[in-house]
């Protein structure tokens, strides 16, 4: 009897040769230039620094690897591009970019010198990366506190785009806590994984937030029918016990 083929876990999908912008097939690369041009569409030059969340309805869907490759775009276009890991709970950016976790995002907010030069990325001079920083025990609360507001208004005159990766919508509040300070949010959907029920859920969350949603990025397309396959709870489950372990353990 052959031997059953070990299924890849979403982290060993999401770091493999598919994630990065160089690494990606010709057809991937044209829809992350397009969305790019749709973002320069939907945001006026004159608006001066935009700063995109990027978020998700649940784990697992992409979100982290349409950060980078949105920001890589961008700076490919000559735009100078500041991708910040914003998920303070799973950070996974420093990982997949094989750069150091600290310092980041929380040493900026303790009021720890950061230095930005040193954040700038080998692709390209006007790249820069922020990993998350030591994980701290208020992510929330971080994201969504005034020295939040003021870092990205310090960091937006310095960059003409600035991405946040963000946690998923449904399982924490961290994306909807930073809403307020960002231009607009991208959901990324991943098909024949996405649950239609949790997607609307996102999207309700995301509306009684008065979130502006600039649009969804539809990821691992197959057919183009845009169809909602049927999502394992127990999967989901897993991920969202990962969410809900690390609260617990901040909070003893």
């Amino acid at each position: 009897m052959p031997k059953k083929a070990k299924k890849k876990s979403m982290f060993s999908i999401a770091d493999s040769q598919k994630t990065l912008h160089k690494n990606l097939e010709f057809t991937a690369t044209e829809q992350y230039k397009l969305l790019r041009t749709n973002l320069s569409f939907t945001l006026p030059e004159t608006e001066g620094c935009k700063i995109i969340g990027v978020t998700s309805s649940m784990r697992g869907e992409g979100k982290s690897t349409t950060a980078v490759n949105l920001s890589y775009v961008l700076a490919e276009s000559g735009k100078k591009v500041l991708l910040i890991d914003g998920d303070l709970r799973i950070p996974s950016i420093a990982k997949k970019m094989k750069i150091g976790s600290n310092p980041g995002l929380t040493d900026l907010l303790r009021g720890d010198t950061v230095d930005l030069e040193k954040m700038q990325s080998s692709h390209f001079w006007n790249w820069y990366i922020m990993p998350s920083g030591t994980l701290p025990p208020n992510p929330s609360e971080l994201l969504g506190s005034k020295r939040m507001g003021t870092a990205l208004e310090t960091l937006s005159k310095q960059f003409d785009y600035i991405v946040v990766d963000l946690p998923p919508v449904n399982i924490v509040s961290d994306a909807l806590a930073i809403s307020k300070y960002i231009t607009g949010m991208i959901v990324v959907i991943r098909e024949e994984y996405t649950e239609k029920k949790e997607l609307e859920t996102c999207f309700r969350q995301l509306r009684l937030s008065n979130v502006n949603v600039l649009g969804c990025v539809m990821n691992e397309t197959k057919n183009g029918k845009g169809y909602y396959s049927r999502y394992r709870y127990k999967r989901y489950y897993r991920y969202y016990k990962t969410y809900g372990n690390y609260d617990s353990a901040t909070k003893r």
